[in-house]
């Protein structure tokens, strides 16, 4: 990226002055007209979690990182990450890129993604490429299908049709596994594009299910895109999803892969990745030959670039908020340059796709009455993403604790995707399977003795705060309710969570509490509770909702971090 590239970035999206925001207020597609560059273009989205609808989805207050990985891409929040790429607060990226201001940006620019907004956006952007004589691929950077009202109510099949309206090139996966392997296979019959990966072998004599790598030529260059798929499926969900299927990162194997294409003839290769940011840097200095990867999983957002060894690392943003444009100037053997654009999805001031829009009010009728009634109004901010703690994941300890009052101790995932909830908006069906949409999404009521409940919580803790991302399986810290402890992120291996205390009195070892939790499969270590029939999370909240009528959560963060600046956004309205 050249002096002239960077600068216009900043004016485009940082650096504006009062009068420049205002005019990019009045007239927003100013951000979208972008001179040629190079020979290729990429158009690259990601963890778009079924979200078909415009909506609000605000970037976590806190990051906290191991003491090795802090001040480095996909630990940067609030002024850190606008300090870091030179952004001004009040402005279409910082909406993007931090929680700073976010209910006054959010009013002000509105919601951003939606199906039919992305859409046009791509047509648009891949219609600007061609008329200039080049070439665009479509990307997607995986958990595209699950985990909306929308995608469970079809299991799937409507993002599959809205990614072939779209013109979706290939795609890698991750959550999309949790609709059952039978479930996944029917859809990529259905998938008009191509499913990439290196890495979906068979678990017993380690063939690969999908194409690895393929080639494309580009402005006269050959240009390879290679999948990665999530490697800790089964760490992450019930091993029953994927039965007799392999996920591992197996380095060789990618090694092997990369190599592969160079001898096939390729100039450049990209890895279409979904591994998260971290693991993707740790990749770009061991594995050899890649010139560029499209980062997804961790929903980080790098405005410009990041250079690790001889491979640059683009993160693709989550939830629709944007489309990365990457366009690289190619060479034999490689990218001599790239320029990245953040393209932010703000649908109030974007055209919308007319047959997306046809579409999806065709395929949403049978469900509109269901996914829209309101059942609540939210009176402050309800947020899921966060290192320790949101607002949304206390609403849910409430809710638990409200129907189940005997319950001791509340864990909910901590899952990055989901929505955001403004002061005085009503609560749909929609957004809670926004927030709670799993494939497993049954609340189980277990007892667990005080010993492992500690046990657990040092788990978490050893696999979030690892200094070597290799050993990062997992995402954010879950979350508790009736639980308060002390984290030290630096503390030696089983000795990073301190002064655990269950309703206020100190965690006792040999005591039986009773626990409820869903979304993964923490009941397995327990007792399940006589006479109790597992519920969806979902079904609970809605009756809890329409109980109280309005919904007021002031944030109370049960876990003090020792060694750092804990962050608490505003929620008030």
């Amino acid at each position: 990226m050249n002096r002239r590239d960077f600068l216009f970035l900043l004016s485009v999206l940082g650096g504006l002055g009062p009068r420049a925001l205002a005019q990019v207020r009045e007239d927003p597609a100013r951000l979208y007209d972008l001179p040629p560059y190079g020979e290729a273009t990429l158009l690259y989205f990601s963890d778009l979690h079924g979200q078909a609808f415009p909506h609000h989805f605000m970037e976590p207050p806190n990051l906290i990182a191991p003491k090795p990985l802090m001040g480095r891409p996909g630990y940067l929040t609030g002024e850190a990450i606008l300090r870091y790429y030179g952004v001004g607060r009040g402005t279409p990226l910082a909406y993007l890129l931090s929680y700073l201001d976010f209910v006054e940006l959010a009013r002000a620019f509105g919601p951003i993604g939606g199906m039919a907004a992305l859409t046009a956006l791509i047509r648009q952007q891949k219609a600007q490429v061609e008329a200039a004589g080049g070439q665009a691929l479509v990307l997607d950077g995986g958990d595209t299908w699950t985990n909306s009202g929308l995608s469970l109510l079809t299991q799937g099949e409507a993002v599959v049709e809205w990614q072939n309206l779209t013109g979706v090139d290939h795609m890698v996966s991750h959550w999309e596994w949790t609709l059952g392997r039978q479930r996944v296979e029917e859809l990529l019959k259905k998938f008009r594009g191509e499913h990439l990966s290196y890495n979906v072998v068979d678990e017993l004599f380690g063939d690969p299910l999908f194409p690895a790598y393929r080639i494309h030529t580009l402005g006269g260059y050959a240009v390879a895109v290679v999948g990665a798929t999530y490697p800790y499926v089964k760490v992450s969900h019930p091993e029953g999803f994927t039965e007799g299927l392999s996920f591992a990162l197996d380095e060789k194997r990618l090694q092997e892969t990369v190599d592969a294409a160079r001898a096939e003839g390729a100039d450049a290769v990209v890895l279409l990745s979904h591994n998260g940011l971290q693991l993707d840097a740790a990749l770009a200095e061991r594995v050899q030959g890649i010139d560029l990867i499209l980062s997804g999983h961790t929903h980080d957002l790098t405005p410009l670039p990041w250079r690790v060894g001889k491979t640059w690392i683009v993160a693709g943003s989550a939830a629709g908020k944007a489309l990365m444009r990457v366009d690289l100037k190619l060479r034999r053997g490689g990218v001599a340059n790239l320029r990245v654009r953040v393209l932010p999805v703000l649908a109030r001031h974007l055209p919308k796709a007319a047959d997306v829009e046809a579409w999806l009010e065709a395929r949403m009728a049978p469900h509109r009455a269901h996914l829209l009634e309101p059942l609540a109004v939210a009176e402050t901010l309800l947020y899921k993403r966060d290192t320790l703690y949101s607002t949304f994941d206390q609403l849910v300890g409430e809710a638990v604790k409200a129907l189940y009052p005997e319950v001791e101790v509340v864990f909910s995932p901590a899952v990055r995707w989901g929505t955001t909830i403004l002061p005085g908006q009503a609560i749909t069906r929609d957004h809670l399977y926004a927030f709670t949409g799993f494939t497993y999404p049954e609340l189980y009521l277990f007892w667990l003795r005080g010993e492992q409940i500690r046990n657990v919580l040092e788990d978490i803790a050893s696999n979030v705060f690892s200094p070597d991302p290799f050993y990062q399986q997992g995402g954010d810290v879950s979350r508790t309710h009736g639980l308060r402890y002390a984290l030290d992120p630096d503390a030696p291996l089983g000795r990073r969570v301190q002064g655990v205390e269950v309703g206020g009195r100190p965690l006792d070892p040999g005591r039986r509490y009773l626990v409820a939790a869903y979304g993964g499969r923490l009941q397995r270590a327990g007792e399940a509770r006589a006479g109790y029939e597992p519920k969806p999370i979902y079904a609970l909240l809605e009756a809890y909702l329409k109980g109280v009528g309005r919904v007021r959560v002031l944030p109370e963060p049960n876990v003090r971090v020792l060694g750092r600046n804990y962050r608490i956004p505003e929620v008030r309205g």
